[in-house]
């Protein structure tokens, strides 16, 4: 897969002031508040900065937490993931490995068959239904 570096200007052109903050920051959205926590539709997931595919809707689940979760990703090529330490603990930061967009973070209290949840910010995602 091909990196996309862009300028901060670059990305704030072409990202809205929340995805910026998420994505390019490492902010995070308000628990239940995203427009993807509770959907059930069918398709894939995709980051809002690139388009490359991330999750599936065949592994997502209801964690409970008010952000989309996810077993697996639907492509292990396009995920990347990072220690951090931001919150004066360790957690895994999870980031889209072709443009480095902040995505979430990954922790060990999932279901099978991974024992994972990825725990994805909505306004990092582009959802694309099944046809």
């Amino acid at each position: 897969m091909n990196k996309i570096i862009r300028s901060n200007q670059e990305w704030r052109k072409i990202l809205d002031d929340e995805q910026y903050r998420v994505c390019r920051l490492k902010g995070t959205e308000s628990p239940f508040s995203g427009q993807y926590y509770a959907s059930k539709a069918e398709g894939v997931y995709r980051c809002v900065c690139c388009n490359a595919l991330l999750f599936s809707s065949q592994t997502k689940f209801d964690s409970g937490s008010g952000w989309p979760s996810f077993y697996a990703p639907a492509n292990e090529e396009a995920i990347e993931t990072r220690d951090d330490y931001s919150l004066g603990m360790k957690r895994t930061e999870v980031l889209c490995k072709v443009c480095e967009a902040h995505l979430g973070h990954v922790f060990e209290d999932g279901p099978q068959p991974t024992g994972l949840r990825y725990c994805i910010n909505s306004v990092a995602l582009g959802f694309e239904a099944d046809i």
